[in-house]
Formats: C-alpha cells, structure tokens, sequence
C-alpha cells in the first residue's frame, strides 16, 4: 500500500508556525517512504475560514516549497459526500436525529457538572428512532459504543487507551447543515486513502471519536502520529506577544525558506548531534517514530544561527532573487545599482537575515542620507585624509572595476603615503558610507560603483577641505 500523509490546515488565519512544522513532518514521512503528500483545505467554518487565509495558507507552502503531489482538497466542495455518508449511518443505525435546543444542551451540561461528572450529552434521542423534521435544533449524532475501550499504538505517545464510557455521542452534521471536524476528517481521510494522520498532540482526544466513527464505517483505520507542542523559551504556548508565529512574518523579517525548514525539522526531531540538514539529509534520515514525546522550545537566536550559516555557505546568485524581494519591501529601486548578488558577498558575514541585509543596503542604492559628524571630524578633517582622498581618486579612476584590484589600490596608496592601512581605509569608508562602520574597504567601494564611488570622494575631499 503506497503511504499517504496529508496536511489539513483550518483557513481560520495565517499557517503557523507550529502548522508549518506538521507540515514539514508530514512531508517528510511520505518522502521518505517513496509515498505521497496531500493537502486539504479544512474550510467548513464558514463563519471564520476566508479566501485571505487560504491564500496565505498556500503562498507559505510554496515558499516553504512543501509541494504537495495532488492538487488542493476542499472540504466545501465535498458537502454532498459528507451528507451521503451521514445518511448511510442513519439508516444503519449508527446515527440519528437529535433536536435539542442551545439551551436544553446548556442544561444537560450544567446538570451533568452539578453531579460532579463531565459536561456531555446525555443521549437523550439515542434510542428515540425521531424521523427527519425541518426544525432549527436539528443535528445528526453518531451512535458511539456504550462498552469498550479505543486502544491504538500512536507512533510518538505510545499506547492509548480510552474508555467509550467517557465519550458522548457527537454530532457530526450541525444544524446548520455543515459536517463537523471529527466527521468529515474521518470521511476526508477515507476517500483519500490516508495512511497516516500526523498532527498536532490537541487533536488526540479526537482520535477515538474518529476510530469508532471507521469502525462504524467499515473503513481501516490509519495510523496515527500526535506532535507534541512547541513552546517558547519561557516555556509557555507560543504566541505573537513573543515570538512571530506566521510562516510569512518569518520571510518579512529575512529569513530564509530552507533555515525556516532545518530550524523545524530540529524542534522535537534529532539524528544524533547534527544541527546543519539539507533538504536530501531529512528526507532520507527522518522518521516519524524517532520524534520526541516532549515540548520543545523556540530559540529565536538558534534560528538566527541557522539563517547566518546559509547566508554564508549558499550561492549567492541562489539567494539572490529573495534579497531582491527584500529590497523592494525596503523601498529601493535595484535597477540602479550593485548586483544583488554582490551585496550579499559583501554583507553576509554582518548580519543574520536578509532584511537587515536590505537595511544596510541602503547606502549603495541611493546617496549618503547622514553623516556621522563624529567619523568626519576624526576621518576626514585630519592632516593626511585629503592626500588619502586625491591619491586614491586618481588610482581608482583607471582601475579595473572588482573589489581585488580595487584593494590594490589601497595598498598603494597606503606605499606611496608611507601609512598604514587603516589610515587609507577609513577616510574612503566615511567618503562611501557616511560613517566609519562598513564592510571591507575593497568591496565597500566596489559596490558604489566608479562613478558614484569617484563622485563620493569628491564631496568628502570638500569636506576634508573645509
């Protein structure tokens, strides 16, 4: 039987991060055993699931490019499948009618809790046989077993067991004419041949609800693997008063698809005391069943690592094409000025994402905006920085334009003054930049191009000059 993992998320808002990661996982499963991954949209709750979030849902998949092998499954699509099973359940047996208003639901509950038990349905219409009426209340519940227990073997947790005595008879089709979750994931999961659900550890007291519900169906039940949760460093539920928790805020902010993934895989996963995977390592080392049972928690400066790595050892003609996306978000106009590709050299070893990369940038793609008083006062108004200046102008104006010749250049002008290097260097970073932080001299001056670089020492010689 060919494996098929499936990813479901509800377009209720943005994919999660957490999301991002059962995704990955699920991915990988079916990767891994030369199987097959699906993605289903879970958009039954009409009155919070939107266009916007679905969107958002698939722009994350495919920047994370967790390519599924089907194309998207809706749930809105398939009602008329929900009601066809639901109807066969009902003239089975195995479910029935039930009419309970809001409030009369709200009374079972609270007299259930005022005898100490769990609030539940009471099964009032269990046995009734009520034939269909048009009425407001109307819900089909499912018959779930009275004796018995739901035992499966969750490839994460472990043995699970759980009494049918504990779990009430849920509706599976609302009165407002819509499936529930346990209902249509179980119908969903059928007709699309799942082999196995991975998801998240807050959908485990559903899965015996869903057990019985394809016994009751005569369906084979796959197997199951529940992720534990991800917290953040203090340790509690991540959420956006501390961390980003949307994939597409995580690319607004510079990170990197693939440091996005390596940084997932690691959160509840681990092959030994490797940190770096490509994208062939996980799929060829993963398996669900080594993930651990235990929480794991989020390390902002971990991830920063990680993205800082693959700015360093990535191509950067392979990186390129998403700093540009940087560049635009930061306002400038790439299509004057350096390479994107070129700044990254220049920059990579700086900073830990591209949209501090972006910022810095800055400087290359438009003119100087501020000048540090303090580096002109020490740089350029001293007695040797107007001769730095003039040499270096003449030197650079003949010079062929890459960053190594261009160091020639300082180094001769630094021979021919009898200074040191750095005496060269600072006096052009300030012509360049402004200020007396930059990358190296060399590459600093290459990416202003000739003649804005010429035309930048000819405003700091007046400076110089007073």
């Amino acid at each position: 039987m060919t494996v098929r993992t499936r990813f479901a998320p509800s377009p209720t808002g943005f994919l999660h991060i957490g999301g991002a990661r059962t995704a990955l996982y699920c991915w990988l499963e079916a990767r891994r055993r030369g199987g097959e991954f699906v993605l289903r949209i879970e958009d039954t709750d009409r009155e919070r699931s939107t266009d916007e979030a679905v969107q958002a849902i698939l722009d994350a998949m495919a920047w994370l490019d967790l390519s599924a092998d089907e194309a998207p499954v809706y749930q809105t699509k398939r009602l008329s499948r929900y009601k066809e099973v639901a109807d066969r359940l009902l003239a089975e047996g195995k479910a029935y009618y039930a009419y309970e208003s809001k409030e009369e639901i709200e009374a079972m509950r609270e007299a259930a809790m005022a005898k100490g038990e769990k609030p539940r349905y009471n099964g009032y219409y269990r046995d009734r046989n009520e034939p269909y009426r048009e009425d407001s209340n109307r819900v089909i519940r499912f018959r779930n077993p009275l004796e018995g227990a739901v035992v499966f073997e969750d490839k994460v947790k472990g043995r699970v067991e759980w009494s049918n005595a504990e779990l009430d008879d849920l509706v599976i089709f609302r009165s407002d004419g819509w499936p529930t979750y346990n209902f249509a994931v179980v119908v969903d999961d059928i007709d699309m041949g799942i082999t196995e659900v991975i998801r998240g550890d807050d959908h485990v007291n559903n899965t015996p609800r869903q057990i019985n519900i394809y016994h009751a169906l005569g369906a084979a039940v796959p197997e199951f693997a529940h992720l534990p949760m991800i917290l953040d460093k203090e340790g509690k539920k991540l959420s956006k008063r501390t961390n980003s928790v949307s994939v597409m805020e995580y690319r607004e902010e510079g990170y990197l698809p693939h440091a996005i993934l390596n940084y997932l895989v690691r959160l509840g996963w681990s092959h030994g005391d490797q940190e770096i995977f490509s994208r062939e390592e996980m799929i060829r080392l993963f398996d669900i069943a080594d993930v651990n049972k235990a929480a794991s928690r989020f390390d902002t400066e971990k991830l920063n690592w990680l993205n800082q790595h693959y700015l360093k050892t990535d191509d950067p003609a392979t990186l390129a094409p998403e700093f540009a996306w940087h560049l635009v978000r930061a306002g400038i106009d790439a299509t004057h000025g350096p390479a994107p590709a070129d700044v990254i050299v220049a920059l990579r070893d700086r900073v830990h994402t591209l949209k501090e990369m972006a910022e810095r940038a800055k400087i290359w793609y438009g003119p100087i905006a501020e000048w540090d008083d303090k580096a002109v006062a020490k740089h350029l108004k001293n007695d040797s920085a107007a001769a730095v200046l003039e040499a270096a102008k003449g030197l650079l104006a003949a010079v062929e334009w890459k960053p190594e010749p261009i160091h020639g250049v300082i180094e001769q002008v630094a021979t021919r003054l009898e200074l040191g290097m750095g005496k060269i260097a600072q006096p052009l970073r300030v012509a360049m930049t402004g200020t007396q932080v930059s990358p190296s001299i060399d590459h600093t001056i290459y990416l202003a191009g000739r003649d804005e670089a010429l035309r930048r020492i000819d405003h700091a010689l007046g400076l110089a000059r007073g």
